[in-house]
């Protein structure tokens, strides 16, 4: 698995307001959006284009265009929608799956509670999108899932992880043909008892959305 840690001081500069405990929700799901489009960016440095002949208004020039079928872009539920804007945005002509999953506290396993997506992904690229890389099972869980169904490339776009996640998630995809990669914000320094990423920014459904009751 190809992991891409994206150094870029805007990058560093959102992440930092976003990891505040002080910032409110509409100022962390703003931030969000845009760092997600940042990471968007180097995401797609990869995404499937083809020459098409056009006509400027000087003269007959050759560029490119996205191939057919478009890219798939997977929000992981509910955190994961947070960042779909973002993605959406340099990807306008994206279509967009998604897949509710949820992580047993005690066990840290990963189950899939709803999916909305093509049953055939052959030939697809694949975006998948979740806020954290923490223990890795949610987002091995994802891909599996994806190249169940014929995905054969997938590129996984987080907004932090932990060592621990990158080394469980690259044990989970070994034996797995598809390309993989990572492309995330920061690379913290670990997982505390509770599984959760330290320094970490929280809990980003909830810093999202709020806490459901």
């Amino acid at each position: 698995m190809e992991t891409l840690v994206v150094d870029h001081p805007l990058v560093a500069h959102k992440l930092t307001t976003l990891r505040n405990k002080e910032t409110d929700s509409s100022t962390f799901r703003r931030l969000a959006d845009e760092l997600v489009t940042l990471l968007a960016y180097e995401a797609t440095r990869g995404v499937r284009v083809a020459p098409v002949d056009i006509v400027t208004p000087v003269a007959q020039t050759q560029g490119v265009r996205l191939t057919d079928p478009q890219p798939l872009i997977v929000p992981i539920l509910r955190a994961g929608l947070g960042m779909l804007d973002g993605m959406i945005r340099l990807l306008p002509t994206a279509e967009v799956g998604f897949l509710g999953m949820v992580r047993n506290e005690e066990t840290l396993e990963a189950t899939t509670y709803a999916e909305r997506l093509p049953a055939d992904l052959s030939g697809r690229q694949c975006y998948v999108v979740d806020p954290m890389l923490a223990t890795g099972g949610t987002l091995a869980a994802a891909i599996d899932f994806l190249v169940s169904r014929g995905a054969d490339d997938i590129t996984a776009v987080t907004l932090l992880a932990a060592p621990e996640g990158i080394e469980a998630l690259e044990n989970a995809l070994d034996g797995i043909e598809a390309p993989v990669r990572l492309v995330t914000a920061a690379l913290d320094e670990k997982l505390n008892e509770k599984g959760y990423i330290v320094p970490g920014l929280g809990d980003a459904g909830d810093r999202l959305y709020g806490v459901a009751g």
